[in-house]
């Protein structure tokens, strides 16, 4: 099943509540938690604290996506009984495999993401290991930016090497997904699409996830 998660980056902070709400009755299925320190990527978004104010408010499950710098000091912090992904960057993690068992033994499906330079060659030694892998098809940092083509091929090639080595792998993708390229994305490969601006920044976050949804349904 193809999975819907919007990012509440791009959401109206003073209206947090109410807008994973809208998602929620849109059809959405996970809440997408884009968290970064200022180190690892040039913006500072928001912490726990934030994602946790939202336990009670919708059913939905987090999908967290540390963008930050030794992101083991912080698993513990974002696990909720909502927390269904905890992915961390490939690029931030000098000890990859010890962090994938931490966050699994916290409870919560582990992800790693890659940035769009860094290769899939980086996971042959844990693929095995991930519960979901997380293809950025912008480099981190800032939401509203254009989609990189290039991103296409890379989900292609890990589907084949998931098919091989753990069938039972997730695809993700953020960065730049809208209306128009969510097709060609799932047909590539993805699973759960990351969709921030493209859904909040339409004044109607409900409609917006169900046009999305009958998109790539």
């Amino acid at each position: 099943m193809i999975q819907l998660a919007p990012s509440i980056l791009s959401a109206d902070f003073s209206q947090l509540g109410r807008s994973v709400e809208d998602i929620e009755r849109g059809g959405a299925h996970l809440i997408h938690v884009d968290v970064m320190d200022g180190h690892f990527v040039p913006n500072i978004s928001f912490g726990a604290a934030v994602m946790k104010s939202l336990l009670g408010r919708s059913g939905l499950p987090f999908d967290v996506h540390l963008m930050i710098e030794a992101p083991d000091r912080y698993l513990e912090d974002f696990m909720t009984e909502q927390t269904e992904y905890i992915t961390v960057h490939q690029e931030a993690c000098p000890h990859l495999n010890r962090t994938i068992q931490h966050i699994r033994s916290l409870g919560a499906k582990a992800g790693v993401a890659l940035n769009p330079a860094t290769s899939l060659s980086t996971l042959d030694y844990c693929i095995e290991d991930v519960d979901m892998v997380l293809i950025m098809s912008v480099n981190p940092g800032f939401g509203g930016q254009k989609f990189i083509p290039s991103a296409l091929d890379k989900v292609r090639q890990l589907r084949r090497m998931a098919d091989e080595r753990n069938p039972g792998l997730k695809i993700e993708i953020d960065g730049g997904i809208n209306i128009d390229n969510a097709k060609t994305v799932t047909e590539a490969g993805v699973e759960i699409l990351v969709a921030g601006s493209s859904v909040f920044g339409t004044g109607d976050p409900e409609e917006r996830v169900r046009s999305f949804l009958e998109r790539i349904g």
